[in-house]
């Protein structure tokens, strides 16, 4: 059955303060490595809210309504998540929405990777479109929200605009989100600084609040507008920037209609003409434009003094409010990432001082039979007789009452009244508690038999990886970074191919595509760049550079992606964050390759 009406254009949403005393769904968040907020599911975010309302500073194990989310725990002062098993910490917030909104209803937007799994959206995308589904628009378009996606909803499919791929997806009704009444403190609207008590000024806060502000103001424009006696001439917008790329903004043009053709990526996405309330009403195609229109200025959208998306989107919300006071406005073109040097001859190519060899190779590596729990905690810690008033920080339980896995738990041996203290570090926890959180980690962590300290992040044994077998190749180029003028760079290229995921994979015996590769990265040849592949070729033995997963870019699940220790692949720029000048890059991948287990004293053992 057609839906009537017209298909929809949405404006970036922006996502802020609640106001006071006003009843809105809370729905808990946390940051991913690409600066997307993901919810966590009704019922955690329940679990959450009664956690919050005994005490608003304390922490949250998330296991105890979520088996898959075990590892887990969110400590409410400092808004983060933290991962037991791998010391891994993301920031977290608490947000606000409608009653009516999607959150408000249990209702849940999902599409179908290619696994054959569903992947629920970002909340604020699934808002947006249950709010073009209840308005019965055909389709939704989601470029304005930095998604090259058309969304049917004749045919609940979401399709990709410049490659036309289409991927089911469907709508299902779930646990409603909890309903919060009454004066909300700020810092749980949003995480604040940590003395100044103001909202954070980190690029993805300043980034929200500040395309929300911008939003806000074009509207507000547009419904102050008398609508002409005669239609206007096409309303110039600017485009929305994203990572630090901007294509610069022609007249409003709509989106192809389902099953029409494909626009052209260099085609510039329209927007509605003033008092349309953004709705796309379908027109004749125009042509793309070729250069600025006369008389219209032109802002450069590049990075002022840093690497991150907030310098091009300040100058895209420039000028979305000059457009709103009636001013023509035009952004110019990004620069675009310089990711490779200039040709290298064989020649000119060379060892890296200090290093052995140009090459490792990993092989497929048979995965042994799991350590006993007990065993392993026995080998790492000493019991603790008279355990002191103080919290476990797995369980939250006292230390000197019993485990707050008795009853959930049961291991021969392990009594739950049991504490035991880490050798090197000396942090004390229930033994149960620390046998729960080895026998819940991943597999290859029971087999090689190590521990990771929850709360100071040290390894305990040989931590090993679940990386499918390639080739690591190091060498030197006669090129300098950015910010390195007299340093020959270090060039390392990782190449993986496709294959069989083993039984330490997500699904074995089903085949792992291998996207990107080879992939190029770069080091500083100075004494901490070597200490730095040094120690990235001893990650990369012990398999823990990539894993298989699921793409946080793609959606696209059994795959190879990168496994928390950060590299460089931008060769001559930073526009996309992953390249030079970086002052604390080396410093920071240090840290990354420390909390792995990865150091020189460690290699050297």
């Amino acid at each position: 059955m057609a839906r009537p009406g017209a298909g929809a254009m949405v404006p970036g949403s922006g996502l802020g303060f609640p106001p006071q005393n006003v009843a809105r769904v809370v729905v808990w968040e946390w940051l991913n490595e690409h600066s997307r907020w993901r919810p966590y599911t009704a019922t955690v975010c329940h679990h959450i809210e009664d956690v919050l309302k005994e005490d608003a500073r304390g922490s949250v194990v998330l296991g105890q309504v979520d088996a898959q989310l075990v590892p887990y725990i969110i400590d409410l002062k400092s808004m983060h998540q933290f991962r037991q098993d791998t010391g891994t910490m993301r920031p977290v917030r608490r947000n606000f929405y409608d009653p009516s909104s999607a959150p408000g209803k249990g209702i849940v937007w999902e599409w179908e990777n290619d696994g054959g799994a569903w992947t629920a959206y970002d909340m604020d995308i699934c808002v947006t479109i249950q709010n073009a589904y209840e308005k019965q628009h055909p389709w939704l378009d989601l470029s304005s929200l930095g998604f090259c996606y058309l969304v049917y909803f004749d045919s609940m499919s979401q399709m990709n605009r410049q490659t036309r791929r289409r991927r089911r997806l469907r709508r299902r009704l779930d646990l409603a989100y909890p309903l919060t009444v009454g004066a909300i403190p700020k810092s749980q609207s949003w995480p604040v600084g940590a003395s100044s008590g103001q909202p954070c000024s980190c690029r993805q806060c300043l980034l929200v609040k500040g395309t929300r502000a911008a939003s806000n103001a074009i509207l507000a424009s547009q419904r102050r507008r008398a609508p002409p006696a005669r239609p206007p001439p096409p309303a110039v917008r600017p485009s929305a920037t994203f990572a630090g790329t901007a294509l610069w903004a022609g007249p409003a043009e709509p989106p192809p209609p389902p099953g029409g053709p494909p626009r052209s990526p260099s085609a510039p996405h329209g927007a509605p003409a003033p008092g349309q309330n953004n709705l796309n009403r379908p027109g004749p195609p125009r042509a793309p434009r070729a250069s600025v229109p006369p008389g219209v200025p032109a802002l450069p959208v590049k990075n002022l003094n840093g690497t991150g998306p907030v310098h091009p989107a300040l100058a895209g919300m420039t000028g979305i409010l000059l457009c709103a006071a009636g001013l023509p406005v035009c952004l110019t073109r990004a620069p675009k990432p310089i990711l490779h040097p200039p040709p290298v001859s064989k020649s000119d190519v060379k060892p890296v001082p200090g290093v052995p060899g140009v090459c490792r190779k990993t092989k497929k590596k048979h995965l042994k039979k799991s350590k006993n729990p007990e065993d392993v905690v026995r080998r790492y810690t000493q019991k603790v007789k008279n355990p002191p008033e103080e919290d476990c920080t797995i369980c939250m339980e006292r230390l000197a009452t019993a485990s707050g896995y008795e009853g959930v738990l049961r291991h021969k041996g392990v009594r739950p009244e049991l504490v035991g203290r880490l050798g090197r570090c000396g942090h004390m926890y229930h033994l149960l508690c620390l046998v729960a959180m080895y026998a819940n980690g991943n597999k290859v962590s029971r087999a090689d038999g190590s521990l990771q300290c929850p709360t100071c992040k040290a390894i305990y044994g040989e931590k090993t990886g679940t990386q499918p077998p390639g080739k690591m190749e190091f060498h030197l180029i006669p090129h300098a970074l950015p910010g390195f003028a007299d340093t020959q760079t270090i060039r390392i290229v990782y190449d993986i191919p496709t294959g069989i995921q083993g039984p330490e994979h997500p699904n074995p015996g089903k085949k792992f595509t291998a996207r990107g590769f080879p992939r190029h990265c770069y080091l500083p040849n100075n004494e901490k760049g070597r200490k730095v592949l040094r120690l990235l070729i001893t990650a990369w033995e012990r398999r823990l550079i990539f894993t298989i997963g699921t793409s946080n870019t793609t959606g696209e699940s059994d795959t190879v992606v990168w496994n928390e220790i950060h590299h460089k692949t931008e060769f001559g720029s930073n526009l996309t964050g992953h390249g030079y000048p970086d002052a604390s890059y080396l410093d920071n991948v240090l840290a990354e390759l420390t909390a792995q287990g990865v150091s020189e004293a460690g290699a050297k053992a």
